[in-house]
């Protein structure tokens, strides 16, 4: 297939990837990947949200409305962040971290409970979930001691050990909300950035199995956890009890087909599947998209995460060691929560209450995942900044004649 030029098709696909232009200074690939996930969820979440929002508050636009003011608010944020040079996220991240903690103590004596969590903090008509901010700068913060310390964290256990103290304190805060999913997400973000560190591979095992060991304490301990993994592994034994959501969410998936029912026309939206804005979009985009939508979606988050994490490549090869490591710490946050959100939905995965990052409703999820977004045009701004090749001045001659 040919364009207008009468190029290759996939010429011009591998062209515009490689965004080998010269005069550009910002990653337009990465942005447009950003947009189109937005501007999906976007419409998604209108569709998802119309009998919830109806049955709720009486107006079917109510969500769409909400969080199309927060994919604006979103962006703004977003281009504010790109002026913010990296360094700044550098010096400030002993006391971003600080706030993390202070922010997730507080949620615990002032948050708004909700189905027997505290996890959220009323802004007069904005509710911030601490526990995003807190994986934001969670990352900013293990950015910065990779940084300072990436050869202790190479050669000796007290370095490697070091920001899984840190992890130890953040996971405390979190069961104590609880947010089990949270603290799972920053722990997979610890142990992959420690792992592109260079950790040793003996010490990054032994993590794993400690984690693993941990996780499964924590599953068996609390029934309503061990009922979600019950019921994860037959929904169908208790379809309307432990196993109803995610029944209804495979039931929307079987609808859905090659190419859906036509966007707006999802069954399972009606009162059937609970938290279809949220947690279950999949499922919605599955019934009314089909397969091909939900290659769609996967295609660009998968896209965006390997552009997030070549740029982390890049930026360490050109000695912005900073950037990069930021960069792979967005990567995995943004790579294991899709995981788990797309996984949790198709019934591959235990739910866990986790958004699907740009797409899902979530005021407080959208607008830190545009922050991370900021971030990394930032960094790939300054890399390739660093890389430009300033021509030297020609020096005017000296000798008699030399002027015309």
């Amino acid at each position: 297939m040919l364009d207008a030029m009468g190029a290759p098709l996939w010429q011009r696909w591998r062209d515009w990837w490689a965004d080998s232009d010269a005069t550009l200074l910002y990653d337009r690939v990465l942005l447009w990947l950003t947009l189109s996930l937005i501007a999906i969820g976007l419409i998604m979440v209108t569709s998802a949200s119309f009998p919830a929002a109806e049955r709720l508050t009486g107006n079917p636009f109510h969500f769409m409305i909400r969080h199309g003011m927060y994919v604006g608010l979103g962006l703004v944020l977003l281009f504010t962040v790109i002026q913010i040079p990296v360094q700044w996220w550098y010096r400030g991240s002993g006391s971003l971290l600080l706030i993390a903690m202070g922010m997730l103590a507080m949620v615990l004596v002032i948050g708004h409970e909700v189905n027997g969590a505290k996890r959220w903090i009323k802004l007069g008509p904005l509710t911030l979930q601490v526990a995003e901010v807190a994986k934001l700068f969670f990352v900013v913060y293990m950015s910065s001691y990779l940084t300072r310390r990436v050869d202790q964290v190479q050669e000796n256990l007290r370095g490697f050990i070091k920001p899984l103290i840190v992890l130890f304190f953040f996971a405390g805060l979190l069961l104590l909300q609880p947010d089990f999913g949270s603290l799972v997400v920053m722990s997979c973000i610890a142990v992959g950035m420690l792992f592109l560190a260079g950790a040793r591979l003996w010490q990054f095992f032994a993590v794993l199995v400690a984690f693993a060991l941990a996780i499964t304490l924590l599953i068996v301990k609390e029934p309503y956890r061990m009922r979600r993994v019950v019921s994860f592994m037959d929904p169908w034994q208790d379809p309307f009890g432990s196993g109803y959501q995610l029944t209804q969410s495979l039931m929307a998936f079987g609808r859905g087909d090659w190419f859906g029912q036509g966007l707006g026309n999802s069954i399972q939206k009606l009162q059937y599947l609970p938290e279809a804005h949220t947690d279950f979009i999949m499922a919605v985009v599955g019934e009314e998209l089909g397969f091909f939508g939900i290659v769609v979606v996967l295609v660009l988050s998968f896209a965006l995460v390997i552009r997030t994490m070549q740029l982390g490549r890049k930026a360490l090869h050109a000695g912005h060691q900073y950037g990069g490591f930021i960069a792979y710490g967005i990567g995995i946050w943004f790579a294991f929560q899709s995981m788990v959100n797309i996984g949790a939905a198709a019934g591959l995965l235990p739910t866990k209450g986790l958004t699907l990052p740009l797409i899902s409703y979530g005021g407080t999820s959208l607008l830190i995942s545009c922050i991370a977004i900021g971030i990394l045009l930032r960094v790939d701004y300054e890399v390739r900044v660093s890389q430009i090749k300033v021509a030297p001045r020609r020096r005017a001659s000296t000798k008699a004649g030399g002027r015309a």
